[in-house]
Protein backbone atom coordinates (compact mmCIF):
# COMPACT_ATOMS: atom_id res chain seq x y z
CA UNK A 1 0.00 0.00 0.00
CA UNK A 2 1.19 3.38 -0.61
CA UNK A 3 -0.08 6.18 0.88
CA UNK A 4 0.20 9.57 0.16
CA UNK A 5 0.30 12.57 2.50
CA UNK A 6 -1.79 16.09 1.94
CA UNK A 7 -1.81 19.52 3.17
CA UNK A 8 -3.70 18.73 5.90
CA UNK A 9 -2.15 15.72 6.97
CA UNK A 10 -4.49 13.09 6.27
CA UNK A 11 -2.83 9.91 4.72
CA UNK A 12 -4.55 7.36 2.23
CA UNK A 13 -3.61 5.34 -0.35
CA UNK A 14 -5.09 6.98 -3.88
CA UNK A 15 -5.92 4.03 -5.64
CA UNK A 16 -8.03 3.51 -2.69
CA UNK A 17 -9.58 6.95 -2.13
CA UNK A 18 -13.06 7.20 -0.35
CA UNK A 19 -15.56 10.36 0.06
CA UNK A 20 -14.07 10.40 3.39
CA UNK A 21 -10.70 10.64 2.10
CA UNK A 22 -11.19 14.32 0.33
CA UNK A 23 -10.70 17.51 2.10
CA UNK A 24 -11.88 20.96 0.79
CA UNK A 25 -8.63 22.29 2.26
CA UNK A 26 -6.52 19.94 0.60
CA UNK A 27 -8.41 20.41 -2.64
CA UNK A 28 -8.32 24.18 -2.75
CA UNK A 29 -4.64 24.24 -1.34
CA UNK A 30 -3.36 22.27 -4.26
CA UNK A 31 -5.54 23.84 -7.11
CA UNK A 32 -4.46 26.95 -6.06
CA UNK A 33 -0.61 25.61 -6.34
CA UNK A 34 -1.16 23.79 -10.19
CA UNK A 35 -0.77 25.73 -13.25
CA UNK A 36 -3.16 25.23 -15.57
CA UNK A 37 -1.73 24.55 -19.48
CA UNK A 38 1.10 22.48 -17.77
CA UNK A 39 2.89 26.11 -17.40
CA UNK A 40 2.83 26.90 -20.93
CA UNK A 41 0.67 30.17 -19.84
CA UNK A 42 1.95 34.00 -20.25
CA UNK A 43 1.14 34.07 -16.38
CA UNK A 44 0.48 32.08 -13.67
CA UNK A 45 -3.21 30.76 -13.62
CA UNK A 46 -4.18 28.39 -11.16
CA UNK A 47 -6.33 25.34 -11.39
CA UNK A 48 -8.54 26.69 -8.32
CA UNK A 49 -8.84 30.48 -10.23
CA UNK A 50 -10.37 28.43 -13.50
CA UNK A 51 -12.43 26.30 -10.90
CA UNK A 52 -13.79 29.39 -9.62
CA UNK A 53 -14.47 30.91 -12.94
CA UNK A 54 -16.93 27.71 -14.02
CA UNK A 55 -18.52 27.98 -10.92
CA UNK A 56 -19.17 32.07 -11.34
CA UNK A 57 -19.98 31.36 -14.98
CA UNK A 58 -22.42 29.00 -14.30
CA UNK A 59 -24.37 30.97 -11.76
CA UNK A 60 -24.01 33.85 -14.36
CA UNK A 61 -25.99 32.01 -16.99
CA UNK A 62 -28.88 31.43 -13.86
CA UNK A 63 -27.91 27.41 -13.44
CA UNK A 64 -28.47 25.92 -10.35
CA UNK A 65 -25.76 25.89 -7.13
CA UNK A 66 -25.45 22.36 -7.73
CA UNK A 67 -24.31 22.73 -11.56
CA UNK A 68 -21.98 25.66 -9.74
CA UNK A 69 -20.76 23.26 -7.15
CA UNK A 70 -19.82 20.46 -10.19
CA UNK A 71 -18.45 23.57 -11.59
CA UNK A 72 -15.73 24.03 -8.53
CA UNK A 73 -15.40 20.90 -7.80
CA UNK A 74 -14.69 19.33 -11.43
CA UNK A 75 -10.90 19.02 -11.45
CA UNK A 76 -10.97 17.84 -7.67
CA UNK A 77 -9.29 15.09 -8.77
CA UNK A 78 -6.30 17.22 -9.87
CA UNK A 79 -5.19 17.93 -6.12
CA UNK A 80 -4.92 14.10 -5.50
CA UNK A 81 -3.12 13.42 -9.15
CA UNK A 82 -2.40 16.11 -10.63
CA UNK A 83 -2.97 17.31 -14.15
CA UNK A 84 -2.37 15.73 -17.45
CA UNK A 85 -3.03 17.55 -20.57
CA UNK A 86 -6.22 17.11 -22.51
CA UNK A 87 -3.69 16.17 -25.90
CA UNK A 88 -2.31 13.30 -23.86
CA UNK A 89 -4.66 12.30 -21.23
CA UNK A 90 -6.55 10.54 -24.42
CA UNK A 91 -3.67 8.28 -24.49
CA UNK A 92 -3.22 7.31 -20.91
CA UNK A 93 -6.68 4.82 -20.32
CA UNK A 94 -5.32 4.26 -16.49
CA UNK A 95 -5.33 7.53 -15.95
CA UNK A 96 -8.31 8.04 -17.05
CA UNK A 97 -9.71 5.33 -14.91
CA UNK A 98 -7.74 6.69 -11.84
CA UNK A 99 -9.31 10.54 -12.23
CA UNK A 100 -12.66 8.95 -12.58
CA UNK A 101 -12.76 7.03 -9.76
CA UNK A 102 -11.33 10.09 -7.79
CA UNK A 103 -13.78 12.28 -9.11
CA UNK A 104 -17.03 9.58 -8.09
CA UNK A 105 -15.59 10.39 -4.52
CA UNK A 106 -15.15 14.27 -4.82
CA UNK A 107 -18.54 14.53 -6.00
CA UNK A 108 -19.66 12.04 -3.30
CA UNK A 109 -17.96 13.83 -0.50
CA UNK A 110 -20.24 16.65 -1.81
CA UNK A 111 -23.21 15.05 -2.62
CA UNK A 112 -23.01 15.29 -6.45
CA UNK A 113 -22.95 11.70 -6.87
CA UNK A 114 -26.41 11.83 -8.77
CA UNK A 115 -25.88 14.42 -11.39
CA UNK A 116 -27.93 14.05 -13.91
CA UNK A 117 -26.92 13.63 -17.64
CA UNK A 118 -27.62 17.43 -18.11
CA UNK A 119 -26.35 18.50 -14.87
CA UNK A 120 -22.86 16.83 -16.10
CA UNK A 121 -23.24 18.37 -19.92
CA UNK A 122 -23.88 21.67 -18.59
CA UNK A 123 -20.92 21.87 -16.27
CA UNK A 124 -18.35 20.30 -18.78
CA UNK A 125 -19.83 22.43 -21.49
CA UNK A 126 -18.83 25.45 -19.12
CA UNK A 127 -15.79 23.90 -18.53
CA UNK A 128 -14.91 23.45 -22.22
CA UNK A 129 -16.14 27.61 -23.43
CA UNK A 130 -14.06 28.76 -20.23
CA UNK A 131 -10.85 26.76 -21.88
CA UNK A 132 -11.44 28.66 -24.95
CA UNK A 133 -11.31 31.79 -23.69
CA UNK A 134 -8.41 31.18 -21.43
CA UNK A 135 -6.18 29.86 -24.55
CA UNK A 136 -6.83 33.14 -26.25
CA UNK A 137 -6.14 35.11 -23.37
CA UNK A 138 -3.20 33.62 -22.03
CA UNK A 139 -1.22 31.01 -24.51
CA UNK A 140 0.63 32.34 -26.88
CA UNK A 141 -0.28 31.56 -30.66
CA UNK A 142 -3.77 31.44 -29.52
CA UNK A 143 -4.45 35.19 -30.31
CA UNK A 144 -7.02 34.88 -33.03
CA UNK A 145 -8.90 32.49 -31.82
CA UNK A 146 -12.40 33.12 -31.32
CA UNK A 147 -13.43 32.36 -27.92
CA UNK A 148 -16.99 31.26 -27.16
CA UNK A 149 -19.12 33.69 -25.30
CA UNK A 150 -19.39 33.60 -21.62
CA UNK A 151 -21.99 35.06 -19.12
CA UNK A 152 -19.80 36.23 -16.93
CA UNK A 153 -16.35 38.25 -17.34
CA UNK A 154 -13.42 35.67 -15.99
CA UNK A 155 -10.67 36.60 -13.93
CA UNK A 156 -7.55 35.81 -15.49
CA UNK A 157 -5.24 37.92 -13.65
CA UNK A 158 -2.43 36.39 -12.02
CA UNK A 159 -2.73 35.78 -8.12
CA UNK A 160 -0.52 34.71 -5.32
CA UNK A 161 -1.92 31.06 -4.29
CA UNK A 162 -2.94 31.97 -0.79
CA UNK A 163 -5.57 34.55 -2.40
CA UNK A 164 -6.85 31.55 -4.90
CA UNK A 165 -7.14 28.99 -2.49
CA UNK A 166 -9.36 31.47 -0.09
CA UNK A 167 -11.78 32.49 -3.15
CA UNK A 168 -11.90 28.99 -3.70
CA UNK A 169 -12.47 27.97 -0.08
CA UNK A 170 -15.50 31.12 0.16
CA UNK A 171 -16.99 29.92 -2.82
CA UNK A 172 -17.49 26.13 -1.82
CA UNK A 173 -18.77 27.27 1.17
CA UNK A 174 -21.36 29.43 -0.04
CA UNK A 175 -22.40 27.22 -2.49
CA UNK A 176 -23.02 23.95 -0.12
CA UNK A 177 -24.73 26.14 2.47
CA UNK A 178 -27.01 27.44 0.11
CA UNK A 179 -27.37 23.67 -1.36
CA UNK A 180 -30.32 21.28 -0.17
CA UNK A 181 -28.32 17.98 -0.36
Amino acid sequence: MSNMNTFTGKKFDPMLITPADIGERDIAHALSLICRGCGHLRRFYSVAQHSVNCAREALARGLSNRVALACLLHDGSEAYIADIIRPIKEHLPDYARIECRIMDAVFARFGLSDLSEEETRLWKRIDDELLENELKELLPGEEERVPAGLSSKPDLSEKPFAEAENEFLALLSKLTEQSSF
